[in-house]
């Protein structure tokens, strides 16, 4: 049996690619939308892929198995479980008219591919329909599964958020109920032998748990002994309160991760590609009715931008940020290093923005300036500053870190919205202060200044964030 990880380090995503070396066909579980990653790797290795399978309808990326059904003819397998509203409704919507090859699976389903038997077991909570896959390979005359494919069910060292449908979807009530469903489904794991290796949909870093491990994989009885969240399990209300405590906000954009995943994504048959722009050109885009994304550094973007822009530096939170402060509607430039131009529009995809119009190379900016357009700039003062400003009662102080960060203390007087939720929350914010923003280094909230500013806020970033707040307190 081949198996390999491919992971998202920026979504801290995995899909994996198993196939049976004897007969040259594989599958890949929880692929995203960019797949021609996938089809290198299994031609690389000497397979073909003829099979995609999801363990559920996905919230935080968009899902690459009905672009493998279109661009290889891959058959489809997908959870039948849950009510009417967890049903995919794309199966039947093939470009150019038509039904895809496609397997609706229950508890206890089973395919193959090769050699491979892969086995369904229905595992719901953290959403109705999810399904993870018990992987038995009998090609090497095992009986018994040698891993599970545990979607967002099992994580190392956490289990899958059972609030989402509530705190990302909106669907009021569902949250505690979906927690004493997985508190069930907990059970299951009592089935499954100790050896048994867990391979995750996430890592460290997703917004789909509160503690997920940096450790790719585990196994199913060292996630049994050590698994926090599965040692709270020893009675159903001490399991409730614990999962469903310090959850993180999630982006803004899993909403429409969940309805596009289940509805359908769409086809785009390759990659984006944005038509090359000079600066000058960007004199004539409304920045109110596009996004212009500066990818540039923090450092380089407060200092001269054009006006309107929003600041996403292209790290690690990259996608996050942007699905949280860009509609899926808009059009979008980017200002980009041509190097950096093909990962940024794979980024974007992977969370539902492909509206990629154009972009300009980051060292051309000042192409923009003439006698009418002049780049803007952003205020920034540091931790005195701020005291100051404060105390004069000159600032609404607007902290954009986690609720969590927040309850273990803030700045005076301070209102908290996590910067992935603002786009939700600004009528809770009032346009005529002038806002100080912080979080707890600067980063966040430099991302937060620039979406703020773009939408007619009065604005100043908090440089080194509460981290030099807490600097000046000790120093006085």
């Amino acid at each position: 049996m081949f198996m390999r990880m491919v992971y998202d380090d920026k979504l801290a995503q995995a899909a994996y690619l198993i196939g049976c070396q004897k007969t040259g066909e594989a599958v890949v579980i929880d692929p995203e939308r960019d797949v021609d990653r996938y089809i290198a790797l299994a031609q690389e290795n000497g397979l073909r892929i003829v099979a995609t399978a999801e363990t559920h309808i996905h919230a935080d990326f968009i899902s690459g198995s009905r672009e493998l059904a279109e661009e290889v003819g891959a058959h489809v397998y997908v959870s039948d479980e849950g009510d009417a509203d967890w049903k995919y409704q794309w199966l039947d919507q093939k470009m150019g008219g038509g039904t895809y090859e496609h397997t609706l699976l229950r508890d206890g389903d089973s395919f193959h591919i090769g050699n491979i038997e892969i086995k369904a077991m229905h595992t719901p909570g953290h959403t109705p329909e999810h399904i993870v896959f018990l992987i038995t390979d009998h090609g090497s005359d095992a009986t018994e599964p040698m891993a599970m494919a545990s979607g967002d069910f099992v994580f190392v060292g956490d289990l899958g958020r059972p609030d989402l449908l509530e705190s990302a979807a909106g669907m009021v009530g569902n949250m505690e109920p979906s927690a004493r469903r997985l508190y069930e489904t907990t059970k299951k794991l009592n089935d499954i032998a100790d050896f048994v290796q867990v391979w995750p949909a996430h890592g460290a870093g997703s917004a789909c748990g509160k503690a997920l491990g940096a450790v790719p994989m585990s196994t199913i009885g060292y996630e049994r002994r050590f698994n926090p969240a599965l040692l709270a399990a020893t009675s159903e209300q001490n399991f409730v309160d614990f999962i469903l405590d310090g959850q993180p906000e999630p982006p803004m954009y899993f909403a429409n991760m969940k309805r596009d995943n289940k509805v359908g994504p769409k086809v785009l048959g390759g990659l984006p590609k944005p038509v090359k722009m000079s600066a000058a050109d960007l004199r004539n885009l409304d920045t109110h009715q596009v996004a212009l994304i500066d990818t540039r550094p923090w450092e380089a973007f407060k200092l001269g931008h054009v006006p309107g822009s929003l600041s996403l530096p292209l790290e690690t939170s990259f996608n996050t940020d942007a699905g949280s402060m860009v509609l899926d509607t808009e059009d979008m430039y980017l200002v980009i290093g041509p190097e950096h131009l093909e990962e940024a529009v794979r980024d974007l995809i992977r969370v539902g923005l492909d509206r990629i119009v154009g972009w300009v190379d980051a060292s051309e900016l000042e192409g923009y300036c003439d006698g009418s357009h002049e780049l803007a700039s952003v205020a920034e003062v540091n931790a005195e500053e701020a005291a100051g400003m404060i105390d004069a009662g000159e600032v609404q102080v607007l902290d954009v870190r986690r609720k969590t960060e927040f309850a273990c203390g803030h700045l005076p007087g301070a209102i908290n919205v996590a910067h992935t939720r603002l786009m939700a929350r600004l009528d809770e914010i009032d346009k005529n202060n002038r806002l100080l923003v912080n979080c707890l280094s600067g980063a966040r909230s430099a991302v937060s200044v620039a979406y703020l500013q773009r939408l007619g806020y009065q604005v100043v970033n908090l440089a080194g964030g509460h981290l030099a707040w807490q600097q000046l307190a000790t120093q006085r």
